[in-house]
């Protein structure tokens, strides 16, 4: 097993955290910031910061701090963002549309190639980015010529793992499902769970829990 291998999850998720104010810092900042700004930025520990980093190599220099366009350089380069990203969406509705339009997508590389919709009234539709909406029958095809790599699902439940089976089949390595259920695939494909239900729950249970200790 390499030292690549061994990277804790969260030091992932936590690398794109330091990406944000790294890409304000470029547009209008000093050219240095120190570990200590940088981890006030993000709310963590220097030391995580620094430990983070330190999984892929020797940053910044003491006493002085990180270059902001190379540590930004390098993170994007870790995260693989730093080419661009083919994106498909399956299921156009108020969800997918507003995700199409973020212009976060487009900031850091994420391309979305195509739109898919199994409503037939909405199938032939010009999005204004562009996209002809195409039906779900030809998600295979369509993601197999622009050379999808992850397919975001922004469907109602009931047909989010048949349309994961179709991404499968399609052959995206990663799938991003908005959907408020699991959905299963292969070890060939990652699949990140994105159920906003979930995050209200334990948000309303710490809610709870601060009114009980007030109480």
């Amino acid at each position: 097993m390499t030292k690549v291998d061994k990277i804790p999850e969260p030091t992932i998720k936590r690398l794109a955290f330091y990406s944000r104010p790294l890409e304000d810092l470029l547009e209008s900042g000093p050219p240095v910031i120190s570990s200590e700004k940088l981890a006030d930025s993000c709310g963590v520990h220097p030391a995580q910061v620094r430990k983070d980093l330190a999984y892929f190599g020797e940053f910044g220099v003491r006493g002085v701090g990180y270059d902001v366009r190379d540590l930004l350089r390098e993170i994007k380069r870790i995260l693989a963002t730093d080419k661009p990203v083919y994106l498909c969406i399956v299921g156009v509705g108020n969800l997918g549309t507003s995700l199409i339009e973020n212009e976060n997508f487009k900031k850091r590389g994420y391309r979305f190639k195509a739109a898919f919709d199994s409503d037939p009234e909405k199938q032939g539709e010009k999005l204004a980015c562009g996209l002809i909406i195409e039906p779900n029958h030809r998600i295979r095809e369509v993601c197999r010529e622009k050379e999808i790599e992850i397919g975001v699902i922004a469907t109602p439940p009931r047909g989010a793992q048949r349309v994961c089976d179709l991404l499968l089949d399609a052959g995206v390595k990663g799938i991003l499902n908005f959907a408020p259920m699991q959905v299963r695939t292969t070890g060939d494909c990652r699949v990140e769970n994105v159920d906003f239900t979930v995050k209200l729950e334990n948000l309303a249970y710490h809610l709870h829990r601060l009114d009980e200790s007030e109480g």
